[in-house]
């Protein structure tokens, strides 16, 4: 069995930092982490003979600048699943969180989600500022031959300006028949400053190739899992793809029953600041200043997306054509020519014009912003073609006091006219650092008015019901809060959602609106307990409840645990890490999976329930730059013949692997 390699390398290692408590108030959920370290916003003078390298970036939205992350206790930080997250057994599958996540975006959305963790977003580009070229080289090799390559370079072209290249591919056959995964993501990024300061031009161009082979889960006629003739895997039946053999060839991207998805996005942003000019005089140079007061902004985006599911004949070594049955007992779907084929594809141009401004000079985080879209978007459709239009207003305040002690963010947005007219965001988060004793205290309050997702109109291809319905829009609101003690090494936060109108899928394909208000409690508990100098154990716990009659199933608990050694055995330049990882969930009905429409949908036939918890063992360890891990997965699949065929269920019909080792290198350079 081979194992995972990453190669990842970090030219310096983090500044410590304090976590955001953003982690549960924001629109990633539970679990997302950030850190920041200082408020400086202009770019640092350079002496071009200097050995050592500084970097740091920011992201799109955001004034804060922050560091390359060097920490390894945490494989979830390189691994592109979240820890929260299950997946249909290989990775490159369809993927859904284990905590509840609505979403919480007005607006035209296209409706494909279960692929989101596998794509790089375009609020997630990063804009680099070194001072000497950086490269990563990453490379991933795992069990079954799964592989994950990622190559990032950038450089600062001019002090003022710098450039980035990134580049991952995934690409795994899986252990399971029909789940071959072959993934790439594109990124170019530029961020250019004027001499004076008083001009940004950040441009990006991103895109996402998603390729996931469907498998329709295990024939579900008899125990294929309990069954020794069936201890490989690869050998069980499943509803559609046919009986393809095993490939190791990761340069072969043939998935003919499968969902592809492309995305390409390009965006330039150029902004023009009126202020105040200022200079720093040094021995020998004269570093020029520039503290903005107001600031015009103007963002073009464009993207394209294609959204496919296809199951198509295949001449190979077994002749295959789509299971006809199939697709009427489940989808009341017929089809002509052996061939299914569903595709909507987007076209989505964006002009927006926002101005700032500064009330404090020398704190270019506390803004106020207002603005205007414009968006035309062009759909195309198995029934034809239709062009929309939208025109929304946003508008901003945020607010990071220099001392750090408060952090003030509340937004909001409103569709005036178009496709999603009446749409609109309101969100308010307030943070305190209440002292030593206490901590951080954030509290906060998010409510959206959004149009169902474009799968929910009649118009989609992926629209299979006999008749169209007519879908109220979803109001879903959060009250949030958390309290981080640094100090302990804690962080409690909750979250309290109320939902109206929730559109979600029953029967692979059925489209459904719960109308009464439902309401969700999920609290979350992060501690880290030491035992000795040396040794962590690493606890997460999340508790949830669903209050009213709701169509949303989610365990009771969750829990991860990491219980390790971390240090340098003596060593000055080793940074170590060895232990172990446990997961576990209380059973509860998982969602079942809907190839066709790449949906993840209700059921409340087959409760899912851990036979053992998952369990993990591993060695990561840094030499300065140098990362490397090393991971035996999926322990708990032990059988009592010997064989790791004991299985865990995600989802009906679906399984995680048995046991995976996986290996890996991260390796960073200045250049």
């Amino acid at each position: 069995m081979t194992g995972l390699l990453i190669f990842s390398l970090d030219a310096m290692a983090q500044q410590p930092v304090i976590r955001n408590l953003q982690n549960f108030g924001n629109r990633g959920g539970i679990g997302r982490r950030m850190s920041n370290t200082g408020q400086t916003d202009s770019l640092s003078h350079r002496n071009k003979f200097e050995d050592s390298i500084t970097i740091s970036f920011r992201y799109l939205d955001s004034a804060r600048n922050f560091k390359l992350d060097s920490s390894i206790t945490d494989f979830t930080r390189y691994f592109p699943v979240p820890a929260t997250n299950i997946y249909l057994g290989n990775i490159g599958n369809a993927s859904e969180p284990v905590l509840f996540s609505p979403h919480f975006n007005a607006g035209w959305d296209p409706g494909f989600h279960s692929f989101d963790v596998y794509k790089w977003l375009l609020d997630k580009s990063r804009f680099f500022n070194t001072t000497r070229p950086y490269s990563e080289l990453n490379y991933m090799l795992g069990s079954r031959v799964e592989q994950i390559i990622e190559v990032l370079h950038t450089r600062n072209i001019k002090p003022n300006w710098n450039a980035l290249f990134q580049y991952r591919m995934i690409n795994s056959p899986g252990f399971f028949k029909n789940q071959k995964s072959n993934h790439n993501n594109y990124l170019l990024t530029s961020w250019y400053q004027s001499k004076k300061k008083r001009y940004n031009n950040y441009f990006v161009i991103l895109s996402n190739n998603l390729q996931s082979g469907e498998s329709g889960g295990m024939m579900q006629d008899q125990d294929y899992l309990g069954n020794p003739v069936y201890k490989d895997r690869f050998n069980i039946p499943t509803e559609i793809g046919g009986d393809p053999q095993f490939g190791r060839d990761f340069f072969s991207t043939v998935i003919t029953t499968g969902n592809k998805y492309n995305e390409f996005t390009a965006l330039l942003r150029q902004q023009y600041d009126l202020g105040r000019k200022d200079s720093l005089v040094t021995d020998s140079t004269v570093v020029p200043l520039f503290f903005p007061r107001v600031r015009f902004e103007h963002t073009i985006s464009y993207s394209s997306d294609r959204y496919t599911f296809q199951d198509l004949p295949n001449s190979g070594a077994t002749v295959y054509y789509p299971d006809s049955a199939y697709y009427f007992n489940n989808y009341g779907y017929k089809f002509a020519n052996d061939t299914v084929l569903f595709r909507d594809v987007w076209k989505n141009l964006q002009n927006d014009f926002s101005i700032y401004q500064f009330p404090d000079e020398k704190n270019l985080q506390q803004f106020f912003r207002v603005g205007a879209t414009v968006q035309n978007l062009h759909g195309v459709f198995s029934s034809g073609s239709k062009s929309y239009l939208n025109i929304f207003g946003h508008a901003e305040y945020r607010n990071k006091t220099k001392n750090l002690k408060w952090d003030v963010e509340a937004n909001g947005k409103l569709y005036f006219v178009g496709l999603n007219a009446g749409d609109y965001e309101a969100y308010g988060s307030l943070q305190r650092y209440a002292g030593k004793k206490i901590g951080y205290v954030q509290l906060g309050f998010q409510n959206v008015n959004r149009t169902p997702s474009f799968i929910y109109d009649s118009l989609s291809s992926f629209y299979l019901m006999p008749a169209g319905i007519n879908f109220k829009k979803e109001n879903n609101s959060q009250f949030f809060a958390s309290i981080f003690q640094p100090e302990f090494k804690m962080r409690l936060s909750g979250h309290y959602y109320l939902m109206t109108n929730y559109t979600y899928i029953t029967d692979y394909y059925k489209l459904q609106q719960q109308s009464a208000l439902f309401n969700l409690l999920q609290i979350a508990l992060q501690k880290t307990l030491k035992f000795g100098k040396h040794w962590n154990w690493h606890a997460d716990i999340y508790f949830q409840q669903v209050i009213g009659n709701s169509p949303v199933n989610v365990p009771l608990i969750f829990t991860r645990n990491r219980i390790a050694y971390e240090g340098n055995l003596g060593f000055k330049n080793l940074d170590l890490a060895f232990g172990t990882e446990i997961r576990y969930h209380t059973p509860y009905k998982a969602d079942g999976y809907s190839p066709a429409l790449g949906q993840f949908f209700t059921q409340d036939s087959i409760r899912i329930s851990d036979k053992t918890p998952d369990i993990d063992l591993y060695l990561h360890f840094r030499i300065r730059p140098f990362k490397a891990f090393v991971r035996i997965e999926n322990l708990n699949t032990l059988s009592k013949s010997g064989t790791f065929t004991n299985n865990n269920l995600v989802a009906p019909g679906y399984a995680f692997p048995g046991l995976q080792i996986r290996l890996g290198i991260f390796w960073g350079f200045v250049n």
